[in-house]
């Protein structure tokens, strides 16, 4: 199929989806660019665009291609409006697929190899987000787990049973940042199971708080809230301080969704201490987790809870990110700055930063952040 093609046949499938005809897509159009501040051609001309996207894969312009994402909440990749940079295969993926054939039992170079796998895709999906890597880190996921099923019992085996969690956990969160809820609860399971199997209690505590995430996208806050608190009491202090942090984190969030205020605030402050205490510690990579981190966190558990200071956390941590860097990140934190300035009154700074959130989301891919924004505008 020609590239032309692809984008046709992708952008009339979108309309067909919805049950649109011409005339209900200019009039989104016209609304999506109106909240812009833009005007667009008449009627007529809009329709000869869009025949000629639909039917003979003609170009889309950077200003269209935005407009429709937004209108079909969807990303240009979805949408065929981008040409996605396919990695080239590792010398990781390589071997990889080379030795699985005949593979016998697992060695600590075969892992290193999972490892290295794990984090290329960890980068690209921080750069790209979820919905261009998930296949890619599913797959991986799938590798890593006939390896140990099939593997003998010993180190080596117990050390690839933790790099199938940090995998399984990756590909759970992308799967939730997709709304694929099942999903991503049946891949957070993988995650617990082989981090029990890996006899790594840091593995094992960060798999089980984070499918917590699944349940507080579904609203269930106090249920997250007792997941991720029970994990949190049986690691302990057997592991790192920054996943500690992360841990209270992730309680202060929870509490803050269930609208207490004060065990928010004391979680927060929990963790900023523990951060303050393991000092620059790298030891697990699946963790980014620094001072401008926790603001953007702090800043986001203020603004679920109404409170107007959220926004200085939340400029500051914009600042420290950079714009354009992490866009499923971006997205959020612009969610929690619109939510911030609405409960100061600024209705002007808050729908600037909802549209700024709809654009980086629509090219993020994230179903997760668009649903959030979506509430946001209807308010």
């Amino acid at each position: 199929m020609r590239e032309g093609d692809a984008v046709a046949n992708r952008l009339g499938q979108a309309r067909a989806d919805r049950n649109w005809k011409k005339a209900r897509l200019i009039h989104e159009l016209r609304t999506a660019a109106h909240r812009r501040g833009k005007s667009l051609v008449a009627d007529a001309s809009i329709a000869r665009r869009i025949a000629a996207w639909e039917n003979d894969g003609a170009a889309v312009g950077d200003f269209y291609r935005d407009l429709l994402c937004e209108v079909y909440g969807r990303s240009a990749a979805e949408l065929g409006l981008v040409e996605l940079p396919r990695p080239e295969p590792t010398p990781a993926a390589l071997e990889l697929a080379e030795r699985e054939l005949t593979l016998s039992r697992l060695d600590g170079g075969l892992v290193e190899l999972l490892r290295a796998h794990t984090q290329s895709i960890r980068m690209l999906d921080r750069r790209l987000g979820g919905p261009t890597i998930y296949q890619q880190s599913a797959a991986h996921v799938e590798q890593i787990e006939r390896l140990v099923r099939y593997a003998l019992p010993g180190a080596d085996r117990e050390a690839a049973a933790d790099e199938l969690s940090q995998a399984a956990a990756l590909a759970g969160w992308q799967a939730l940042d997709m709304g694929r809820t099942d999903e991503a609860w049946r891949l957070h399971e993988v995650a617990t199971a082989a981090g029990r199997e890996s006899a790594q209690p840091a593995g094992l505590a960060y798999a089980r708080a984070q499918q917590a995430y699944v349940l507080l996208d579904a609203g269930h806050a106090e249920d997250a809230h007792a997941v991720i608190h029970r994990a949190h009491r049986e690691a302990g202090t057997k592991v790192p301080g920054v996943l500690r942090a992360w841990m209270h984190a992730a309680e202060g969030e929870a509490l803050a969704a269930a609208g207490s205020r004060d065990g928010a605030l004391r979680a927060l402050d929990a963790a900023a201490q523990d951060l303050d205490d393991s000092g620059n510690d790298t030891s697990l990579p699946y963790l980014m987790l620094g001072a401008g981190h926790l603001a953007r966190w702090r800043g986001h558990c203020l603004a679920r809870l109404g409170e107007e200071q959220a926004i200085e956390d939340l400029t500051s941590a914009l600042d420290v990110m950079g714009v354009g860097q992490y866009g499923r990140a971006e997205a959020g934190l612009r969610v929690d700055l619109a939510l911030a300035f609405r409960a100061r009154g600024d209705v002007t700074e808050s729908r600037h930063n909802a549209r700024r959130a709809a654009e980086v989301a629509g090219r993020a891919g994230s179903e997760r952040q668009r649903r959030r924004i979506a509430e946001l505008l209807s308010a």
